[in-house]
């Protein structure tokens, strides 16, 4: 990833946003927002692209307060990603990012309304979203011709004025760095599980499925209960 620092630290919004397609699966107008906003926030804060010590220190935090497209543009942007434990997520709905140094734990949020960019949307994207996103139908050439809008505009998206966004710096409590946990045999399944999660029945370990608990997932609506959830 040593090119994709090099596109950070440069501002190569256009050269990120590649390396976002691959990740992500194609451009939109929201992955391109997380890009914009990861960059604001960087340049706020004063920090770079995590590197391999600062992605093993979690010295940066990105806290991302929706599971869209945005956060897929932020972690690409950032390195700040649910695998390295620099990304949390808050489950609350909002297009907002905020940035956080471990230790000052000075941070930057940068949010941004939606409504301050229907403007910036021409009208048949947003009838073809409609109809071959939010409905689910649509005939191929139309789901290639959105394709082609969504792209346009998430470039023009990469070069939002901050005036669009909101910016403020803040403050936020310590969190802690993610521990090192031991691992236990279930001894239904025998599957090893991280001890935090383990369920004790009769004095018996057991994982979360195999003693049919409630069990926790982030899908697109955010973070709900799956039930009868069986693996």
């Amino acid at each position: 990833m040593g090119k994709l620092n090099e596109l950070v630290e440069r501002g190569d919004a256009e050269g990120i946003l590649n390396y976002a397609r691959e990740f992500h699966g194609h451009v939109c107008p929201y992955l391109a927002l997380g890009i914009r906003a990861s960059l604001i926030a960087m340049e706020e804060l004063g920090v770079g692209r995590l590197d391999y010590s600062g992605s093993v220190d979690e010295s940066i935090l990105a806290i991302v307060e929706t599971n869209s497209c945005f956060t897929d543009g932020v972690q690409v942007t950032t390195g700040c990603t649910l695998g390295n434990n620099s990304l949390i997520y808050i489950d609350v709905g909002k297009t907002a990012l905020t940035l956080v140094k471990r230790g000052s734990w000075e941070g930057v949020r940068v949010y941004v309304d939606a409504e301050k960019l229907r403007s910036y949307y021409p009208p048949e994207a947003t009838e073809l979203f409609e109809k071959v996103v939010k409905e689910r139908r649509g005939t191929s050439e139309e789901r290639e011709k959105l394709r082609e809008l969504w792209e346009e505009l998430g470039r023009k998206f990469l070069y939002l004025p901050r005036k669009v966004f909101e910016i403020k710096r803040i403050k936020v409590p310590p969190i802690e760095q993610a521990p090192i946990f031991e691992s236990v045999r279930c001894s239904e399944c025998g599957e090893l599980v991280m001890s935090p999660k383990v369920v004790y029945v009769n004095e018996k370990p057991l994982c979360k499925v195999c003693a049919n608990k409630k069990i926790l997932a982030v899908i697109g609506r955010g973070i709900v209960e799956l039930e009868g959830f069986r693996v």
